[in-house]
């Protein structure tokens, strides 16, 4: 599921990506509450008050996830929080920035939601550039920020597969 809406008061766009889960949940749960080397981040320094800090490429396939035309890298931090657990579910704060040229890249600030059935990201971004940055997002650059953040959810599923295993 994705969607993005603009909130034109405030100038930040609502991001919603979700993909399927495969692994357990409580798997991702542990393997975020073990730190980044279990799912490929260097420790970082530098994260607000009760997050921890990741460098991590993160990627934006072209063209389908199988065989696509190209994938784009940029250099980020991911800050992420403890998973606590609420019902059914793990919930952790999850937030990533550019690590280079961060005003030209957005800011991402939200939740991680581990569920039975699927890993999800819920919150905003500040599109850069202002009212043309706005603009642009609605065009186009709200598909790149699903798609980053679809990529973020696949790995961490991936790597808790991977540590099931």
């Amino acid at each position: 599921m994705i969607d993005a809406v603009a909130d034109a008061n405030e100038g930040f766009v609502r991001l919603s990506a979700a993909v399927p889960l495969h692994s357990d949940p409580d798997r991702v749960a542990a393997l975020i509450a073990e730190g980044a080397e279990a799912w490929d981040g260097e420790p970082a320094v530098g994260a607000p008050s009760g997050l921890r800090r990741y460098g991590i490429d993160l990627r934006l396939r072209v063209g389908g996830e199988r065989g696509g035309l190209t994938t784009f890298r940029k250099a980020a931090y991911v800050d992420i929080g403890a998973p606590r657990r609420r019902g059914d579910r793990w919930i952790a704060e999850i937030g990533w920035r550019a690590a280079t040229a961060a005003p030209l890249f957005p800011v991402f600030s939200g939740r991680l939601l581990i569920g039975p059935d699927d890993l999800r990201v819920e919150g905003l971004y500040a599109p850069p550039g202002g009212i043309v940055g706005r603009v642009a997002d609605r065009m186009l650059l709200h598909v790149a920020a699903n798609g980053t953040a679809q990529w973020l959810l696949s790995e961490l599923d991936r790597a808790a597969l991977g540590a099931a295993g």
